[in-house]
């Protein structure tokens, strides 16, 4: 290698470390938002859940989700030795840094930064269900989901969509399974958001409203979070994080023309998405709120996910706005439905994930998908409103679909099983007491017992 090529090795090294510690961050986000958004005597519950997503899932992806992502054998030409649908047995244990070794940063450095930069989507990805299962879930059911979601259930869909094998993937080298370009998600608002955003609704379906939400008579009843300062800074931690989750998914330090436009089209979704969601929200209530603009603004953020490589800036206001309107009607549906999720976990990004990948299918322009994909797969497929045809668009439904399915059978199967077997809910006395008294040692603020020590 040339000293130049030398160089712009490490800094692809860096780049990917740097996104990675930015997605991480977002944990801290997550936490923030979701303990402001529920009852204080449930936050040392949100915050533990929220930790254990990034310890247990790290061991997680490292012995089981990671290989089953993307550990395919170098053999993989065909036949018995590779599918479109999950890993199929090499890299366990990242083994293959060894193989990568003798190339230096150029092998083993990129594989090292790239197994930390998935795995942070990965506990984002799981992160997202705590706030939708909040106030009621027993402890250890939850840490059987994030296993569960860590280990199989996410990594299958990032197989399908991120490998070089999925039958969803536009990375495959050659043309793609379903045709044109694959599904383009490219950062993730099917693969990430609506993975976590459908395990979330399954998991509220079968927990059950949190006691005292819904009244006999069905009116829904109003269970406000204690801090609005916790959620609009977990708000803003999470939008500065997203500017590793989306430019920094362009993977090489190379493309940073890219990596400035995807900045700018994150940006506006986010913007917009915000504005919107207040906007709504005041027609409706004459209300300025912290929380549904927050809600917004994730939304749009969430929408813009999938598509923002491949579309123009006005686009990505456009679809943020949309994203908005989305989260908040699916949001009234699920409160008619009573269907109760605390955080609105399962509008923010599982509906709104579902729109980022079918925005794809309309909004992409030909220039940037050839530019960002190629043409390997269908130099003529783009936007529909472009006038690319509705082949794109077919794919991006398609993907949206069996994301819906596989997500929602798994997690189906799993909550099902630990309810039948008493392991999901919390007794109600437990839950009316508060989670954090009954089963993590005591309320996260001690402010009496602070008084009674000065007196």
């Amino acid at each position: 290698m040339t000293d130049a090529d030398t160089n712009l090795s490490n800094l692809t090294t860096l780049w990917l470390l740097l996104g990675a510690y930015m997605v991480f961050l977002m944990q801290a986000g997550f936490a923030l938002l979701e303990a402001g958004s529920v009852r204080a005597k449930n936050t040392k519950n949100i915050l533990i859940k929220n930790l254990m997503d990034g310890c247990l899932g790290a061991l997680v992806w490292y012995f089981i989700g990671y290989h089953l992502a993307y550990g395919t054998k170098d053999s993989c030409t065909g036949g018995s030795d590779c599918n479109g649908f999950v890993g199929n047995g090499a890299d366990v244990l990242m083994n293959k840094a060894a193989e990568l070794a003798p190339l230096g940063n150029a092998g083993s450095g990129h594989y090292y930064a790239g197994w930390m930069f998935q795995w942070a989507f990965a506990a984002a990805a799981s992160t997202i269900v705590s706030g939708a299962v909040a106030e009621r879930c027993k402890f250890g059911a939850y840490l059987a989901y994030t296993a569960a979601l860590t280990g199989v259930i996410y990594p299958v869909v990032v197989n399908w969509g991120w490998s070089a094998h999925g039958w969803l993937s536009p990375w495959t080298g050659t043309e793609p399974f379903l045709g044109a370009n694959g599904m383009i998600d490219f950062a993730g608002s099917g693969i990430v958001h609506m993975t976590g955003g459908v395990a979330a609704l399954v998991g509220a379906i079968f927990l059950g409203p949190r006691t005292g939400r819904f009244s006999p008579s069905g009116e829904c009843i109003d269970m406000p979070g204690h801090s609005s300062v916790l959620v609009a800074l977990g708000t803003f931690i999470l939008w500065f994080g997203w500017y590793g989750f989306n430019p920094v998914s362009t993977l090489a330090f190379e493309y940073m023309e890219t990596a400035a436009r995807v900045a700018v089209t994150t940006t506006l979704g986010a913007a917009a998405g915000g504005v919107t969601a207040l906007s709504i929200h005041y027609g409706f209530t004459k209300s300025l709120d912290v929380g549904p603009m927050c809600n917004g603004i994730l939304a749009g953020l969430v929408a813009i996910t999938g598509n923002c490589v491949v579309i123009e800036p006005w686009a990505a206001a456009l679809i943020g706005a949309i994203g908005a309107a989305i989260y908040y009607g699916f949001s009234a549906l699920l409160r008619k439905l009573k269907i109760d999720d605390p955080l609105d976990a399962s509008s923010v990004h599982g509906a709104c994930g579902a729109w980022g990948v079918i925005a794809a299918g309309l909004f992409a322009k030909q220039k940037y998908v050839l530019n960002d994909y190629g043409a390997e797969g269908g130099a003529d497929d783009y936007g529909a409103l472009y006038g690319g045809g509705g082949k794109q668009l077919g794919n991006q439904i398609a993907g949206v679909l069996a994301i819906i399915a596989w997500v929602g059978i798994t997690s189906s199967v799993l909550f099902g099983v630990l309810k039948y077997a008493g392991m999901l809910r919390v007794p109600v006395e437990e839950e009316e007491v508060g989670l954090d008294t009954s089963h993590h040692g005591g309320n996260a603020y001690n402010f009496e017992k602070e008084l009674d020590s000065k007196a």
